[in-house]
């Protein structure tokens, strides 16, 4: 398996452009494979397309990617916008399509009903790969089409229904906040349900979000993964330092994942060093 590993750069370089670009060039100089800007409307985090095309500018070899939502957003806008992005950084770009977070104020900035986000995600899939294949869409066609052929769209989610999902119209799995053993599950899952369909995903296209803290996981850490996961001990899902991270990493490695994005569970005082704290865990990883 190739291994990748990138990091997704949170709260804290939304109003420091200065602190941003340092990230880039630490991730570019380290050797890490992948910066992904996560897609929040209403928290201070960077807009993906924007920062990422910066940071494109910035890297030639760094490849950008984003969890990017798509309910709410014009698709073939968008379709134009990812195709214009990819061909500018030299086919680098690597999308996860989101459906948002489910909560009020996200909601009202998507202008989306919370029960419509599912057939939004899949509909504007649907006519992004019409347009990136070249074909109509209404009447429309793009005159910039995405550099790779064909542009895959990874997808999440961990209930039944966003399995399916992922098995019909996905290209990679990609979830978060889960242990080794469920997302192995999920997998099989997938893959059974694809080949039923008469579908096919990338044995290689399974990945994993991970978290990790510099030192002992704090109230406040544990407090989010009871939030989201009240089940799961913070232990299970939350590596310690590098040697917990390049640990958490193999277990994710033997039920057969070996693409991760990892981020630290606190906004760190600097981002660069944050990354470059953790930065061994790519030697043992090659």
């Amino acid at each position: 398996m190739k291994v990748r590993i990138g990091v997704a750069a949170g709260v804290g370089v939304a109003d420091d452009a200065p602190e941003f670009l340092k990230l880039v060039d630490a991730l570019d100089d380290l050797g890490y494979d992948s910066l992904w800007v996560p897609d929040v409307i209403t928290r201070p985090m960077l807009d993906p397309i924007a920062a990422l095309a910066v940071a494109a500018g910035r890297s030639e070899r760094l490849k950008i990617g984003t969890h990017l939502i798509l309910p709410g957003r014009n698709p073939v806008l968008l379709a134009k916008q990812l195709a214009s992005l990819d061909q500018l950084s030299a086919g680098r770009l690597l999308l996860l399509a989101v459906l948002g977070l489910k909560e009020p104020m996200e909601l009202a900035a998507q202008g989306v009903e919370a029960n419509q986000r599912t057939r939004l995600l899949e509909e504007s899939l649907t006519i992004m790969r019409t347009l990136w294949r070249g074909d109509e869409h209404n009447g429309v066609t793009l005159g910039v089409r995405p550099l790779q052929d064909p542009l895959e769209v990874w997808l999440g989610g961990q209930v039944p229904a966003a399995l399916r999902r992922c098995a019909r119209i996905g290209e990679g799995w990609m979830p978060g906040l889960c242990t080794a053993a469920e997302a192995k599950a999920a997998r099989d899952t997938i893959e059974a349900e694809a080949e039923a369909i008469g579908t096919h995903i990338d044995g290689e296209h399974f990945g994993m979000n991970l978290t990790w803290v510099d030192g002992p996981i704090t109230d406040e850490v544990r407090a989010q993964v009871e939030g989201r996961r009240p089940d799961l001990n913070a232990e299970d899902v939350i590596a310690q330092g590098t040697s917990g991270l390049n640990d958490m990493i193999e277990s994710w490695l033997d039920v057969g994942f070996s693409k991760f994005v990892i981020r630290p569970a606190a906004q760190p005082d600097s981002w660069s060093q944050a990354v470059e704290s953790v930065a061994p865990v790519l030697e043992l990883q090659t």
